[in-house]
């Protein structure tokens, strides 16, 4: 057997995935083995998003799954292909950034003509909601807010709301739009905001749940201004709106 990177055994185990029966015919999961597998599945999917295979590419995919498994000799040379597949999905995830960019202007400049709505020269739009009644945080402070996270077409891909539980983080530990526009809320204030890729997740965005170069909504409830701790552990930071998204 010959040796593969784990990103090419990534893919091949995601391409043999689609080569089984439809999930509805499938056994569900019931042992924390099969499950703990399962995930794995859709780890391993989310990982293959950045190449944004074709109908047909995928047919180039699946043969050399089959050539490999079977044991025929590989129909190129991998020591002169197989190093090309991070550029292949480098190129693939910058293509469809720029497409996703483009139709994020677009639903930025709609959402900047809304009644109330205003935009900062970094891009951000806020439209207050509900004026706060509190202090503004700073930079530098602990808030505990409420949010919800769309996509420009409405998919929620995180949500405090949801969860039933605020989120708790520094302000100066997530992203540029988020720390621009909190402290310009005061608590008890609602705000819906709207942040173009630059001042988000930029051209990476998160496989899964963000695609790269994502436009991004968010309403926002800020809660309270948490007073510090010196005893107590530093905040995590929210799953949505940190630097690093989603550990």
């Amino acid at each position: 057997m010959t040796h593969r990177s784990p990103f090419v055994a990534a893919a091949l185990m995601a391409l043999a995935a689609a080569l089984a029966p439809p999930a509805s015919a499938q056994k569900a999961p019931t042992t924390d083995d099969e499950k703990t597998i399962y995930a794995l599945g859709v780890s391993v999917a989310r990982n293959l998003e950045p190449f944004d295979l074709t109908p047909e590419e995928l047919e180039f995919a699946i043969a050399g799954l089959r050539d490999e498994i079977g044991g025929k000799p590989p129909a190129v040379p991998l020591e002169e292909y197989g190093p090309r597949i991070r550029t292949l999905a480098q190129s693939r995830a910058a293509a469809t950034a720029a497409k996703e960019k483009e139709a994020g202007q677009a639903f930025a400049a709609q959402e900047a003509a809304a009644p109330g709505a205003v935009k900062a020269d970094s891009g951000l739009v806020k439209r207050t909601v509900q004026e706060g009644t509190g202090p503004s945080p700073g930079p530098d402070d602990t808030v505990k807010v409420h949010y919800t996270g769309t996509l420009r077409d409405g998919t929620v891909f995180d949500s405090s709301v949801k969860r039933g539980e605020p989120a708790q983080f520094k302000l100066g530990g997530v992203i540029p739009c988020w720390t621009e526009a909190l402290q310009t809320m005061k608590v008890g204030g609602k705000a819906h905001i709207t942040c173009p890729a630059e001042i988000a997740y930029g051209d990476r965005g998160f496989p899964g749940s963000i695609p790269p170069g994502a436009t991004l909504a968010f309403d926002v409830e800020l809660l309270e201004i948490v007073k510090p701790d010196p005893a107590a552990p530093a905040p995590e930071t929210a799953p949505a709106p940190a630097q690093t998204p989603h550990p």
